[in-house]
């Protein structure tokens, strides 16, 4: 194909939709350049328009999806009470201890999100120190890692973990 402004070799070819018909345009390189120079500010346009269309319909499939999945998660229901995660959400009431491992994972965003921590840590007395506390706190997080690693049939790790417990507890004169 030839250039339509000059007879050299065409390297851009268009079809340019102009009031209602299709318009096929060959360029040469120069005349190429001059073409998308002059139509740059309604391409612009264009390509913003895309853009804004695009994160528009990435941002509403997200919602759909999310709200789909909250869906799901409000109709968990615990075995023991009939409770539903929906009815907690709405009460912030269990209807048993067992809702605190049905809904375990639901459980803990939501208490980032409303104290910053998913674990409760309290004061500490003010006759022991945090030396102390902290030591406790390692052999009762041990003692929860060796019973999993025992429900896992993990074995090894658990007399690993025992015999560090019995370590530290002699340290700590604990036993």
């Amino acid at each position: 194909m030839k250039c339509q402004k000059c007879d050299k070799k065409a390297v851009l070819h268009l079809s340019d939709l102009t009031g209602g018909k299709p318009v096929e345009i060959h360029l040469c390189a120069e005349h190429a350049q001059e073409y998308l120079s002059q139509n740059q500010g309604g391409a612009q346009e264009q390509v913003n328009m895309a853009s804004a269309l695009a994160t528009h319909l990435a941002q509403q499939m997200a919602f759909t999806k999310a709200s789909n999945e909250f869906s799901k998660t409000d109709q968990e229901t615990c075995p023991m009470c009939g409770i539903t995660f929906f009815e907690f959400r709405t009460s912030s009431k269990f209807g048993c201890p067992n809702d605190y491992e049905v809904f375990s994972r639901q459980l803990l965003p939501m208490l980032m999100n409303i104290h910053g921590e998913e674990r409760h840590t309290g004061k500490a007395p003010k006759h022991s120190s945090e030396e102390t506390s902290q030591k406790l706190a390692e052999l009762i997080h041990m003692r929860q890692e060796m019973a999993e690693a025992i429900s896992n049939e993990n074995y090894e790790k658990a007399s690993v973990l025992r015999d560090q417990i019995k370590q530290r507890e002699s340290e700590a004169g604990i036993a």
